[in-house]
Order: structure tokens, then sequence, then C-alpha cells
């Protein structure tokens, strides 16, 4: 996806992604980490709503599309001590 093709209303915070795709947020930053999505610098003045300031974005049709093929990989149980 090409920077041009997106609009400002794509540009979404951590949690409502996690919303709009039920991918868990340490994927989607672990996705923008490893470069497979893109993570934008927030407006100045605008906060997430989560009564922290998280100023970073993402865009949700990079999200969705790679939320597609994403499959949560199932957690070992734990053992006795």
């Amino acid at each position: 996806m090409h920077l041009a093709d997106l609009y400002p209303e794509d540009l979404v915070f951590e949690h409502e992604a996690v919303a709009a795709t039920g991918v868990p947020g340490p994927v989607i930053r672990q996705w923008a980490r490893r470069g497979k999505i893109r993570r934008f610098k927030g407006r100045p003045g605008e906060y997430s709503g989560q009564g922290h300031e998280y100023k970073t974005m993402y865009a949700l049709p990079e999200v969705q599309a790679r939320a597609e093929s994403y499959r949560p990989m199932p957690q070992r149980a734990p053992h006795a001590a």
C-alpha cells in the first residue's frame, strides 16, 4: 500500500486497530517493529482516549490486510511447580 492511498481517517490508535481487527496490540506493535506495517506520529493535541498520551498511530488498511492471515499461536499450559 502506498502512502498516497491513505486518508487521514485511515490512521487509528492501537486500541482502535485491536477493536477493528481482533489482533492483539503486542502483535500490531511487533509488526511495526519488523517493518511489516508502518507507524505514524499522532496528531499534536490529540490523545488516544484511553487516559494516556499514546501518540503512535497505524494505518488501518495495512493492519486489516495483515490481520487476514493472522493465526494466534496456542500457548503451552503452565507446568506444576
